[in-house]
């Protein structure tokens, strides 16, 4: 077994904040010169996203890829063998294609997206992100660093294994200097849970690549330019003399990049902040270098340094967006992220998981400081502020309160779908399902300390998207909260015709003036299955629209029917819903159009993971279970294809059955298999042709 440090937790969220706190401070400067950067900003000591009228958390190809390649150890195998193989499957179940994850630059420009097609085309990893296949400079460009924080995460104290893991992950995409970096910064990322020593992590990493590579060679010039210069900045002139964008072809080559984050480090070796403005003012690629960057030094200094700045976790609020096939997990926080790695790194220590806080509430402030993406709504930012306070051997959110008064609310949400801003967001699209749908259980916890000033009227809040686009609030019933009192607040979430639920929360109100005091949310949580009809609502408004993972050709909102999709060749579908479906009952109208066969899918974990019913052009009604490259025909029998005819369909997932029936005709499956799929949304499937459906009822079976 590993030896799992004891505050293993809490630092893997130290370093998932330090990659966020990166990423979102980079992002917005990314791709500028040095020159550019000092001339119109100056050194970057702080996020500068509202100086160049940008929002903060936005979708990134960083945190995307890190937080989702990563899941193949949930595909495959919790194994320190993992291979370079089977995460190439998990890419291929995960990015939607032009759309998800990654930088769609073009075939022979953008490293991921060759390598993409490498595999869409039968060409397996490790050969699809080889330099035999795609020649040295698409395999060495950034790629394979930036997306290396994961396996780092889920191997403390593991150097070797987390450079394991790593390399197996970058040969999907790269080969050559790329994978020797991303080599060495996982393994001084799985050591820096052990020491704070940059000297011996840097000799940690070395270990793990070859000494005549180009990146030790760096490594070494750059420890020697330290040694003679106290200011980094005339080390990052000799780095550009030596290292720069013009002596490696490419966009975004890993070596001047990597030189970059070994200077950073360097000079801020105990200061999370310096070293983030070291690397931030001195360009190039800022969010990948500043990601990296922050994930060893969090994972290093731990929350204490993190916070030993500026208030860098105010603004981010643990807010995060991954965007894949797997539109559940797109809009998500660093908790949530947090006990997942650090669950698997228990698993793969051979360890127990770790036990659902809370009895599996979704927002559970377990860790010290989280908000879970709790923030005071607009227009109640004076009268509210949040922190994260012990409570009964646990943590909960303080919700603290002033002045409140009759029609004068303090209401603090999170998001559980796209934000608004979603359209504004340049270059990465984000694929995202609602969290939270109508007729789930929604409960919260609510405490009220004895000191308080008055009572308190708290009411469950939901934002939904309404026919303009626009989030209104829906409030829950009010509860009284007299001073030294709790009380569980219950709603079952009503249906919005059709709009997506952008938003959760918490309103406090109160019926007379001077009423002061806090709440205290213990836990959040929804249950059960959805019971929603999808459709398009009227009004403007295409959040309904964005509320489908889009993994086909077209997925039009021009026709008479609220969906309408097609492919031009092989198999496409859109997604709903999330990992948190069980047991559920479909029901839809839909016209096969054209196609080789086209249909519903039940517990979808991503594009090549689910349950398919499914009619084809050979005249069969098929339940069919797609795992990877395999499809098995689990059930099968006649059914009269007619293109242009409408069908009822109706097809059910409890337990390890799947029933339909289309038409009149019936149909039935059992998978007791270890392959089976326990969990999932839901999707409309169409090969080759194009299908459409009016709307799509999710229900309790």
């Amino acid at each position: 077994m590993m030896r799992i440090p004891e505050d293993y937790l809490e630092r893997v969220y130290a370093g998932v904040l330090g990659k966020l706190v990166g990423v979102y401070l980079g992002r917005p400067i990314e791709g500028w010169s040095h020159a550019r950067i000092m001339r119109t900003l100056g050194p970057i000591a702080y996020y500068v996203h509202e100086r160049l009228g940008r929002p903060l958390v936005v979708t990134d190809d960083d945190i995307s890829g890190t937080f989702t390649f990563v899941r193949a150890l949930e595909d495959h195998g919790v194994s320190p063998d993992l291979s370079a193989e089977e995460i190439g499957k998990t890419w291929l179940n995960s990015i939607v294609g032009g759309r998800s994850t990654l930088w769609w630059g073009g075939n022979g420009n953008s490293t991921e997206h060759t390598a993409w097609l490498n595999l869409k085309h039968g060409i397996e990893a490790p050969a699809s992100g080889a330099i035999a296949t795609n020649g040295k400079t698409i395999a060495e460009q950034i790629g394979a660093q930036i997306f290396i924080d994961g396996w780092a995460l889920v191997a403390p104290g593991q150097p070797h294994l987390a450079a394991r893991l790593a390399e197996q992950a970058a040969r999907v995409s790269h080969d050559g200097e790329a994978v020797f970096a991303a080599k060495l910064w996982a393994a001084m990322e799985a050591a820096a849970f052990n020491t704070a020593d940059v000297d011996q992590l840097l000799e940690t990493g070395l270990s793990v690549i070859p000494a005549d590579s180009r990146i030790a060679r760096l490594i070494g010039d750059v420890r020697r330019w330290r040694g003679e210069n106290a200011d980094w900045q005339a080390t990052r002139q000799a780095i550009e003399n030596h290292y720069g964008y013009d002596k490696y072809p490419g966009i975004c080559h890993v070596v001047p990049n990597h030189a970059l984050m070994i200077m950073a480090i360097l000079y801020a070796p105990d200061d999370f902040a310096r070293a983030q403005t070291i690397v931030n003012t001195a360009g190039w690629d800022t969010d990948c270098n500043a990601g990296n960057v922050g994930c060893l030094m969090g994972i290093m200094l731990g929350l204490e340094g993190l916070d030993a700045g500026p208030d860098w976790r105010g603004p981010l609020a643990d807010r995060l967006l991954i965007s894949s096939a797997d539109g559940g997990n797109a809009v998500n926080d660093a908790v949530r992220v947090s006990y997942h790695l650090a669950d698997l790194g228990l698993r793969l220590a051979g360890r127990d998981g770790i036990e659902p806080p809370k009895d599996g509430a979704r927002f559970h402030f377990s860790l010290p400081g989280s908000v879970q993406g709790f923030r005071p709504q607009k227009g109640a930012e004076t009268r509210v502020r949040l922190s994260n306070e012990p409570f009964a051997g646990a943590r909960a959110l303080a919700i603290r309160y002033k002045a409140l008064a009759e029609g004068q609310p303090a209401a603090v949400t999170t998001p559980t779908f796209a934000p608004p801003e979603v359209g504004v967001m340049d270059i990465y699209q984000l694929m995202a399902t609602p969290l939270l749908s109508p007729g789930q259980h929604l409960k919260a916890r609510l405490v009220a300390p004895a000191s308080n000033r008055g009572t308190v009227a708290a009411r469950l809040r939901l934002s939904v998207y309404d026919e303009d686009g626009r989030l209104r609030d829906v409030d829950g019933t009010p509860v009284g909260l007299p001073p030294g009192t709790a009380k569980t607040l219950g709603w079952r979430v009503p249906s919005f015709d059709g709009q997506p639920i952008g938003a959760v929360g918490i309103a406090l109100g109160a019926n007379t003036s001077g009423v002061e005091g806090e709440v205290l949310l213990y836990y959040l949580r929804w249950d059960g299955s959805p019971d929603v009809v999808l459709r398009r609502p009227p009004g403007r408004s295409d959040f309904w629209h964005r509320a489908w993972v889009n993994a086909v050709d077209s997925f039009s909102d021009r026709f008479a029917e609220s969906f309408r999709i097609s492919q031009a060749r092989d198999e496409g579908m859109i997604i709903h819903g999330t990992r948190d479906w069980t047991d559920y009952r479909v029901q839809t109208e839909c016209v096969l159009h054209l196609g080789d066969y086209g249909g519903v899918a039940l517990r979808v974990q991503g594009l090549r993971r689910y349950y398919g019913v499914r009619v084809t052009r050979e005249n069969r009604l098929e339940i069919v279970r797609v795992r990877d490259e395999e499809v098995k025909v689990l059930a099968s029998t006649p059914f009269d294809l007619a293109l242009e005819k409408r069908m009822q369909v109706i097809a059910s997932a409890v337990g390890n059955i799947i029933r339909a029936r289309v038409d009149d005709v019936d149909i039935e499956a059992r998978d007791e298999s270890e392959l089976a799929f326990r969990d999932g949304g839901i999707g409309l499937v169409i090969a080759s042709g194009a299908l459409s459906a009016d709307f799509v009822a999710v229900s309790p079976p």
